[in-house]
């Protein structure tokens, strides 16, 4: 699968790293990702729509290969505003003028699709999003990852929890029993817990912390009404971070909702958890809003329908 990554700066000077994968001219698909993770989370999309999309995976500020922000400027380099200043570089510098993409966001990057909502550069070029596993507002006080009743009890541990600033150490069986029972559903593949406990352990503490910070003040309600354009919301039943309720909500707020898409038995991590799943509603909306042509499985892999054409009168 070729490759290319392309270094791209933020509104602040942060750098941000980006790879774009797939055929030049191909329908774009913009990837952001969640808390603690990195593009290696949507390793499965990509490898799915590359064939015949072209896919923008970006990590988010502090993941991956984007440096952590200067603590001396957390204020600035921890906020939803740097989320949705570092989507609008990437917009601008991977798409051209006047294309459009699908926007697909997990977690806190479905927050960043949100935060973006008004901005003009995202507004000229989503042509639709994604909201998978993830919530506008209240994140500590219906997280469900704390075994508890609701009430200031379950807020302020969830809050500790999940803005520990402890470090989380090499993955070992026990940490990925903590992960799978906080993050995923209860039948989630071995390798699918493995693989996403590799992505969280990589996560540098201070990134996670400082983005813990920002979540548990989220307030990002209004901006889901701002979201005018085609929007599929997606979440997985058993979801403790992000429960089903935030979905819910968010799909009688959004101004054109496309569908509200549950997933029984699945936890937060529903692009590991899910992939094809995941990966159909991108391609729907591709189909639907970019004109992407419609794919036939063949070996498990998508073939676009005129090369099946082609075949057929060959």
């Amino acid at each position: 699968m070729n490759r290319r990554d392309i270094a791209v700066t933020s509104a602040d000077g942060s750098s941000v790293h980006v790879e774009v994968y797939g055929p030049e001219g191909a329908p774009a698909v913009v990837l952001a990702h969640g808390w603690t993770c990195s593009t290696r989370f949507w390793d499965a999309q990509i490898w799915d729509l590359a064939v015949d999309h072209r896919v923008i995976a970006y990590d988010q500020r502090g993941h991956g290969g984007s440096p952590v922000p200067d603590p001396l400027a957390a204020g600035k380099g921890y906020s939803t505003e740097a989320l949705a200043d570092d989507l609008e570089a990437v917009l601008g510098a991977a798409l051209g003028p006047g294309e459009r993409a699908v926007v697909a966001g997990h977690s806190m990057g479905g927050m960043t699709i949100m935060a973006a909502a008004r901005r003009p550069l995202f507004r000229q070029h989503a042509a639709a999003a994604l909201l998978c596993s993830t919530g506008p507002s209240r994140l500590t006080d219906e997280a469900l990852v704390v075994p508890l009743g609701p009430g200031r009890l379950r807020t302020r541990l969830s809050r500790a929890v999940l803005g520990s600033k402890a470090p989380l150490g090499p993955v070992t069986p026990v940490s990925k029993r903590i992960l799978r029972y906080a993050t995923m559903g209860a039948g989630s593949a071995p390798e699918r817990v493995d693989a996403c406990a590799r992505i969280v352990h990589a996560c540098p503490r201070a990134a996670r912390h400082g983005w813990s910070q920002v979540l548990a003040g989220l307030d990002l309600e209004a901006d889901v009404r701002e979201l005018r354009l085609p929007v599929t919301v997606l979440v997985g039943a058993a979801d403790r971070l992000t429960p089903p309720r935030h979905s819910r909500a968010m799909a009688e707020a959004l101004p054109h909702c496309t569908g509200l898409v549950e997933l029984a038995g699945m936890g937060h991590m529903t692009p590991v958890e899910a992939p094809e799943a995941v990966s159909a509603q991108i391609r729907e909306l591709t189909l639907t809003y970019l004109g992407a042509k419609k794919n036939h499985l063949v070996n498990d892999r998508p073939v676009p329908e005129q090369t099946v054409k082609e075949e057929a009168e060959a």
